[in-house]
């Protein structure tokens, strides 16, 4: 996910910062079931510290035994490990571990291309066999750049290699409009989800962007201020004002949006209000706009409190996004992951 590799990335970059030697191990392929899938990644570095983890658990002591070597040697490797023979995933997983060392201009390119909201994609070389080798690694595809993972790295015989290619979409962003004290909670709770949040609040709110915690940004415009041309497919939007007129008002500055997820906090009876209102003014407005609009947002999971209402709206924001009905995993037929 983008979120993780941005994490990773710049702990690495402080690694490097501080001279410590670091390798990126990445889950390139899977043979059966797994806790993560291929694409999820962890960083080690030379003092022992660990960041991330490619599994529920149960292979992680492996890699970074297997990892001393690389980090010994500068030569990345390929390990397995048959879950199978295990108590832990019922996989088959293909790890890659190789030195990691970002240059300069690979940072400054990937936080250009990440404010700008642009997708990317890795290129990770590797061989389904346990080997070690110089010719394993990663390139990273940034705003058509190529840029390799450690400075060496060069791909060769990419014909009798085999590839594990992840694209990147921009970070998942999430637009709160509204600053009462629900909107701390739904702000925390997405953070924990590694999306970037933004809250909108009255241009007279007294209250600072600590007071929302896990927020990355709080603006304050006029209704004819909003800027909207950063809510995109990969953006959530959440009108939860608790008040009726700026509900509406917010509704008619994002008329011309089209957001992965719109959801409006309230009533069935509060919805259809502001939205018979927004009709007063909007009676144009096509009605696949309208239709877009979750509300009341969330599903049903009998949430009472701010903490509960904020997952029972995340988790429909993201059964939306990933074009999923909820329910129980227990009455899913065949794998989970599909």
């Amino acid at each position: 996910m983008t979120h993780e590799i941005k994490q990773l990335f710049h702990l690495a970059s402080q690694w490097q910062q501080h001279g410590r030697k670091s390798v990126l191990v990445t889950v390139v392929a899977l043979d059966g079931s797994s806790y993560r899938r291929p694409g999820v990644r962890m960083l080690i570095n030379d003092n022992d510290e660990v960041f991330g983890a490619v599994s529920g658990g149960c292979v992680e002591k492996e890699i970074q035994l297997q990892a001393q070597s690389v980090l010994k040697t500068n030569i990345p490797k390929v390990m397995t490990y048959d879950g199978r023979l295990r108590l832990g995933c019922e996989g088959i997983l293909y790890i890659l571990i190789e030195p990691l060392h970002l240059s300069d201009e690979l940072l400054e390119t990937f936080n250009m291309v990440l404010k700008n909201r642009s997708a990317f994609k890795t290129e990770s070389y590797y061989t389904s066999i346990v080997t070690e080798s110089e010719s394993l690694g990663t390139e990273i595809v940034l705003d058509g750049k190529r840029f390799s993972l450690r400075s060496e790295f060069k791909p060769s015989d990419k014909e009798k290699m085999e590839c594990f290619t992840q694209t990147f979409p921009p970070l998942f962003q999430l637009y709160i409009f509204g600053a009462e004290h629900d909107a701390v909670q739904l702000s925390l709770a997405a953070s924990n989800l590694g999306w970037e949040v933004t809250i909108v609040a009255d241009p007279n709110e007294s209250k600072t962007l600590d007071y929302f915690t896990g927020a990355a940004h709080l603006i304050t415009p006029t209704f004819e201020q909003l800027n909207t041309s950063e809510i995109d497919e990969q953006t959530a939007v959440i009108l939860m004002t608790h008040s009726f007129n700026k509900d509406v008002q917010y509704l008619m500055a994002l008329k011309d949006v089209s957001p992965a997820y719109f959801g409006l906090l309230g009533s069935v009876h509060r919805r259809e209000r502001i939205l018979g209102k927004f009709l007063e003014y909007h009676p144009e407005t096509d009605t696949e706009f309208l239709e877009q609009i979750y509300g009341p947002a969330g599903i049903n999971i009998g949430a009472e409190s701010p903490a509960e209402i904020a997952i029972s709206v995340l988790a429909e924001v993201l059964s939306v996004v990933r074009k999923k009905t909820p329910m129980p995993l227990r009455e899913k037929i065949g794998n989970i992951h599909v």
